[in-house]
């Protein structure tokens, strides 16, 4: 294993890529060996919802199973935030069973987030995916336990490095989601950021990876 891959759509079947593919319990694929599993809350239907918690349910129980998620909340999209943040929280209290870790996507509603890893008293670790704010989100998300995960907006956004540059070694990981760039790619323009070699970024991912994801 090189390189590892915090949260892709893509599996691409390559031997030196450890890669924790997004997987919906709508449309689960058996092939792939290792997934994260939740429920989008862009993609919330009630007509499907107990079905959907079952599944991830019965899939965290498994080793494949690294993570729930992507799940989290989204204030620009129209399904209602009260509703996301029911859809949120049960499956929340479905990991809470497990010590697996939590990926997140969240848009606008970092402190919403922050309020229900503290009310719910969450212990599994949290990683904010696709980071893409400035070094106060940043901190405030530090400071609250979360992990951050670089990878489209790194490549994209020259402002993020500074960023980048600011979160601590032992709090990060690197990812695609849905880019067309590798995992190769993000590690060094990563490598290049934080001004260290990339055989030591990969070490540093794999440390991370191995302390949250109890991974061996």
């Amino acid at each position: 294993m090189e390189f590892i891959n915090l949260h892709t759509h893509s599996y691409t079947k390559d031997d030196a890529i450890l890669e924790v593919v997004n997987q919906y319990p709508w449309e689960f694929d058996e092939a792939i060996p290792n997934y994260s599993i939740g429920i989008h809350p862009w993609y919330i239907d009630e007509n499907r919802l107990k079905s959907d918690l079952n599944i991830i349910e019965e899939k965290l129980r498994l080793n494949e199973c690294l993570a729930l998620g992507e799940c989290g909340l989204d204030k620009r999209i129209e399904i209602p935030f009260q509703k996301q943040t029911e859809v949120f929280q049960q499956q929340i209290e479905l990991v809470q069973n497990t010590s697996k870790p939590i990926i997140l996507h969240c848009v606008a509603s970092f402190q919403e987030v922050i309020s229900i890893k503290k009310e719910m008293n969450i212990k599994n670790p949290m990683i904010i995916h696709g980071f893409s704010k400035n070094k106060q989100v940043a901190k405030s998300l530090l400071d609250n336990g979360f992990y951050l995960s670089f990878g489209k907006y790194l490549l994209r956004n020259p402002e993020l490095s500074e960023v980048f540059e600011y979160v601590t070694n032992d709090r990060f990981f690197l990812e695609t989601d849905t880019i067309e760039d590798t995992i190769i790619d993000v590690y060094q323009k990563a490598s290049n950021i934080k001004n260290i070699k990339l055989e030591d970024l990969k070490e540093v991912v794999k440390v991370n990876f191995n302390q949250v994801f109890k991974y061996e």
